[in-house]
């Protein structure tokens, strides 16, 4: 599908399935309750857990990066775009629907191109969490998310790549590593 449909639906609250860095993902506008209720389902995902925000560029996350200190965010520019994701003091920036549990948002500026174009044309970062259900492995290939989710969710056109791993999980604060 185009992007500027799959953008027109996610301003419409539906899900959609897109090419990350190295898996599928289930991107929604993360504002939206209902949108973010319908991936939580999907997943069988507990809203505790929180999701990651994936953004084209580091303008898309400004109103977090406010926060931070120069020597984090120049760490973060220096790690992105890329699969690099890191848990920042969310400030009131995003809701408890994506936080989960946590007064942190887990964020990235991801290098994938087809969810690149997605956040641009939508105009915000997007919710960007593994195409599959909790319990299965990631979705590496579209005919897999189509396994899980059945063929009717729009799915953006590419690949991921299948040498990268999913994103590295770093707390800015600390540097403590919560995924390798």
């Amino acid at each position: 599908m185009h992007t500027t449909e799959l953008a027109a639906r996610i301003i419409a609250g539906e899900v959609v399935a897109c090419p990350a860095e190295a898996v599928w993902g289930l991107s929604c506008d993360p504002f939206n309750p209902a949108a973010v209720a319908k991936i939580l389902t999907m997943k069988r995902r507990d809203v505790a857990k929180g999701l990651i925000i994936a953004a084209a560029d580091e303008a898309q996350l400004a109103p977090v990066l406010a926060a931070v200190s120069d020597a984090i965010r120049r760490e973060l520019s220096l790690s992105w775009p890329g699969s690099n994701t890191w848990l920042l003091p969310n400030n009131d920036v995003f809701p408890s629907w994506i936080t989960g549990a946590s007064d942190e948002v887990a964020v990235r500026v991801t290098s994938a191109p087809a969810l690149v174009a997605l956040c641009r044309a939508v105009g915000h970062p997007l919710v960007s969490t593994s195409a599959n259900p909790s319990s299965a492995l990631p979705a590496k290939f579209a005919f897999q998310v189509a396994r899980y989710f059945g063929p009717k969710l729009p799915r953006c056109r590419g690949s991921v790549d299948l040498s990268a791993k999913p994103s590295t999980i770093r707390r800015a604060t600390s540097g403590e590593v919560l995924r390798a």
